[in-house]
């Protein structure tokens, strides 16, 4: 049986994240590989990779909050908004040149907190059951709805004049999930009237998964993935089960009147032995599972 496990991966630029997981499949053996947060090709970092039975913890990965570093590009509009897309407008270089940092810090911080933010059109969104980027790429003018997202953090770390008279700003940007960072890019340049893109993205963690425990491409033989019960009780809270109680949620039973246990609305039950059970919730008085993992994964 293949390893089943939560596996970090350090996507390298320049491959889809579908790409990480074929990779995957092979250096592990098994099919069942699935990822939580599609990055672009052109952005690298932390890809969290599920296998075997532990694709089942992707789920409550999904929503998790994450942070990227990313260059902002003043002064040019892409058709993507980042770096792989063509070039569709350039501000006048003087005009550039003479944004204050006063107005950069104004941009940035209407940009911060609960917004409405317009994903790119080149995004994976799906538009009546097909992707916007499949649309684009087949001419069709794609506008997408404005949807609520967090910006927690929005810091500008550097700011550098390019060789060709733009501008180069290094962010760092703590944000809910299904925020853009191209579309922040996007947004800035055009709150300061010069247009932006982006020029690097880097995403460095994912809740509770940070980068600097990630495997790279070419490591994936001997990577150690973090066991399911590892990995949940990183995401969630640790629920401890008796043997008794595991053998009931395994077999859809409810713990009754267990409700106060919980402090929050789900848990990881992990039994004796250290392997997780699944995930439990709270229904009325009572806690029931909401996903159990399959007898014999760790």
């Amino acid at each position: 049986m293949a390893t089943s496990g939560i596996l970090l991966v350090d996507k390298p630029g320049g491959m889809t994240s579908h790409d990480v997981v074929a990779r995957t499949r092979r250096a592990f053996g098994t099919r069942k590989v699935g990822h939580a947060g599609t990055l672009d090709p052109m952005a690298t970092g932390l890809l969290v990779v599920g296998i075997e039975a532990a694709t089942r913890l992707l789920t409550f990965v999904v929503g998790a909050d994450k942070t990227y570093r990313a260059t902002i590009r003043l002064g040019q509009s892409t058709g993507t908004d980042d770096a792989d897309g063509e070039i569709t407008a350039s501000a006048d270089l003087r005009q550039v040149a003479a944004i204050t940092a006063e107005q950069i810090v104004a941009g940035v911080g209407a940009l911060t907190g609960t917004i409405a933010q317009v994903p790119s059109a080149v995004s994976a969104i799906k538009v009546d059951g097909r992707r916007a980027y499949d649309r684009v790429r087949a001419g069709e003018e794609v506008v997408l709805a404005a949807r609520e997202v967090t910006v927690s953090r929005f810091d500008v770390l550097d700011d550098r004049p390019t060789d060709d008279g733009l501008r180069d700003l290094d962010v760092i940007v703590d944000c809910s999930s299904g925020t853009y960072i191209r579309a922040l890019a996007r947004d800035l340049g055009a709150a300061l009237g010069v247009g932006a893109h982006l020029t690097a993205l880097r995403r460095t963690r994912v809740g509770p998964f940070d980068v600097a425990e990630a495997t790279g491409l070419d490591d994936l033989a001997g990577a150690q993935p973090l066991t399911a019960a590892a990995a949940a009780g990183r995401i969630l809270p640790v629920l401890p089960v008796t043997v008794q109680e595991a053998v009931d949620l395994r077999h859809g039973k409810r713990l009754l009147g267990q409700r106060a246990r919980l402090e929050g609305p789900r848990a990881a039950a992990i039994d004796p032995d250290g392997t997780l059970i699944g995930i439990v919730e709270r229904r009325g008085d009572d806690l029931k599972s909401a996903m159990n993992m399959p007898e014999g994964a760790s």
